[in-house]
């Protein structure tokens, strides 16, 4: 993988770089014309940007170094689980049964895929450093989710999302000089460079703005429990793109998720 012969802070810090990059020439205009707005906003976006490109940008990378793949999906399923808690705590949205059934039919589904329908790996779990990193990166990204839907913000998506991988660079700029002059230096070549441009589009602005658009619509929480359908598209990737066989958990798990986001969907038409 891209980890193998790029640091983990380093690849963070360019795949963000390289977002702002590719977004300049389009939000270039915009940048300039919306300079004031920025200025009054920019502590939100300093936010916003070291905890959803910062954290959750680094820490997955740095997780890799010492956890397995198994503990990282596990530790990320409790994401939307901070999103509900914290917006319970300190944007006080209800928490109620249908809500809590859905995040546990997810949670169930999810889990039953990871472990691959087997509780003694669950029951075999160890845990290493890594797994601090993956669970500060979910707990990152709760308070990403959150903050970018509550923080109601003057620019466009593009805009706002254009000066959030900035600042999020700029989060990341002191500990990538760090990594480099004390831990691991980055080699710059075709490899590096396929990687770090694949990670700014697909799961950075494709993702992120997709992201943002449905919480728009759908608020924070219910947002969240989208995060449980990527392990099935990971699943349908793994079938389609390298042979892999779509067992009996495939299916009892994807059952599961979308019951439980159907659930919190009816939960949030209820609301509405």
């Amino acid at each position: 993988g891209g980890v193998e012969f790029v640091p983990p802070i380093s690849l963070a810090f360019w795949r963000w770089t390289f977002v702002f990059l590719l977004l300049l020439p389009f939000t270039y205009s915009s940048l300039k014309k919306n300079f004031k707005v920025i200025k009054n906003e920019y502590s939100k976006l300093f936010f916003l940007g070291a905890m959803g490109c910062g954290v959750c940008g680094a820490f997955p990378f740095l997780a890799g170094k010492t956890t397995t793949v198994t503990n990282m999906g596990i530790i990320y399923t409790s994401s939307p689980i901070f999103i509900i808690i914290i917006s319970a705590i300190f944007f006080k949205e209800k928490i109620n049964l249908l809500k809590i059934i859905g995040l546990i039919s997810c949670l169930v589904g999810v889990l039953a895929i990871i472990i691959k329908g087997d509780l003694n790996l669950l029951l075999n779990l160890n845990f290493t450093i890594g797994d601090l990193w993956m669970l500060a990166a979910a707990i990152g990204w709760a308070l990403y989710s959150i903050y970018l839907f509550y923080w109601k913000s003057q620019l466009s998506i593009f805009t706002r999302f254009s000066m959030i991988s900035f600042f999020g660079a700029v989060s990341l700029f002191p500990f990538y000089l760090a990594e480099e002059i004390y831990f691991e230096q980055t080699i710059f070549n075709s490899d590096f460079l396929l990687w770090t441009i694949f990670a700014a589009v697909s799961p950075g602005i494709i993702a992120f703005t997709l992201y943002t658009k449905a919480q728009e619509s759908l608020g924070a929480s219910l947002t969240g429990f989208t995060l449980y359908v990527f392990t099935i598209y990971a699943a349908i990737y793994g079938f389609i793109l390298f042979d892999e066989n779509l067992e009996t958990f495939h299916y009892i798990g994807t059952v599961l998720v979308f019951v439980g986001v159907y659930l919190a969907k009816k939960n949030y038409d209820t609301k509405t």
